[in-house]
């Protein structure tokens, strides 16, 4: 690192609700198992919004922002290849996981379940006074800290398309796979925001026949209809009996393989259960607030053999598998223009505002 480069700009916020201010914090060489990067883009996470507005915890003064892509500064010792062992150097474009673990446990080598490991973090959750203070998207540098996954990116992928995959991508490729997706299914996805979007393209990618796409949003059901969704209804035009006779009716004989939720709205389970057919499969990826209560009726879950399943976090090779995914459907999906607004850092409130109001649908800062 240039030894002119001592600081680096944040956007941080004191307490839930509070205006972003913009703050030099120091910067440092790259410890051992750590990258330095510059920040090319980071876009704005619906858990960025809910960390912000105080509707799940989140330390104070805080950094946001973890759907991060930047170019490589300098390297920490042991660091020299990404997790496919391509090569890395300065000035090479990164994603990394959206967390970072403490390292081996009986979570990784035992459970296959490194996203779940005691004492996970992960980036634009930690408060700005944590060192190396620059661990979350909207700044100018970021630290990919030990114990994460990197990945080079190819040089066709934009920006765009390259931001939302370290989450909004690899959390779609964890659901569907959870879900179990297979050849001919019906699938039903609750939301049309980047996830949804996502999640109904690559059910279609896993071979599924017909997706239907849930949202009381008019753009995001005519911008679903151009990402795999075959029929785009609005759950508030109808009663709920309605929208469950007609998505029933559509995933014949008997109703959907599998029904993914991820508008964060907890009310949408119960009409989501009835919308399986026998021996369906539920995951849920949106209700990431505490206190997510719903009364269902387990005998339900009992008498139709559902499966019920949660996704939080994702599997490392997730984060491969959403880059080949979008890499390989870049030409067939529109992936670009889901980043549809742009900010500058001392922008980040403005930004978080239009994301929070549903102006734009993926907000990036763009430092």
């Amino acid at each position: 690192m240039s030894p002119i480069v001592r600081k680096g700009r944040l956007a941080v916020y004191e307490a839930p609700n509070k205006p972003f201010e913009i703050q030099e914090w120091p910067l440092r060489d790259p410890q051992s198992g750590e990258v330095l990067v510059r920040i090319r883009m980071s876009t704005i996470c619906r858990s960025d919004i809910h960390s912000y507005l105080g509707h799940r915890p989140n330390p104070c003064p805080g950094v946001l922002g973890h759907e991060i892509i930047g170019d490589i500064v300098a390297l920490g010792a042991g660091v020299s290849r990404d997790m496919r062992g391509a090569l890395l150097a300065a000035g090479d474009r990164i994603t990394w996981s959206e967390y970072f673990i403490p390292g081996a446990n009986y979570y990784t080598e035992v459970l296959d379940l490194p996203q779940k490991s005691p004492g996970v973090d992960k980036y634009g959750h930690m408060a700005v006074t944590t060192e190396p203070h620059h661990h979350g998207g909207f700044g100018e540098y970021c630290y990919v800290l030990p114990q994460s996954w990197i990945l080079k990116l190819p040089e066709e992928l934009t920006d765009e398309e390259a931001t939302p995959i370290n989450c909004g991508v690899a959390t779609m490729i964890c659901a569907t796979e959870r879900a179990e997706i297979r050849m001919g299914d019906t699938v039903v996805v609750q939301g049309l925001g980047l996830l949804g979007l996502y999640g109904a393209a690559i059910a279609k990618a896993r071979g599924a026949r017909l997706v239907i796409g849930l949202d009381t949003v008019a753009g995001r059901r005519a911008l679903g209809l151009r990402f795999g969704v075959d029929h785009a209804l609005d759950p508030q035009a109808m009663s709920e009996a309605d929208l469950v006779g007609q998505v029933r009716a559509l995933c014949q004989p008997e109703g959907a393989d599998a029904v993914i939720e991820v508008c964060g709205y907890p009310e949408v389970i119960v009409p989501g259960l009835q919308f399986l057919r026998t021996g369906g499969r539920y995951v849920l990826g949106g209700v990431v607030n505490p206190e997510s209560f719903v009364n269902i009726d387990v005998n339900l879950i009992l008498r139709k053999l559902i499966t019920l399943q949660g996704v939080h976090n994702y599997h490392p090779r997730n984060l491969i598998e959403a880059l080949d995914f979008v890499h390989a459907n870049r030409r067939r999906y529109p992936f670009h223009e889901l980043v549809d607004g742009k900010y500058r850092l001392d922008q980040v409130g403005q930004a978080m505002k239009d994301a929070e109001e549903r102006r734009v649908l993926r907000a990036a800062i763009v430092p």
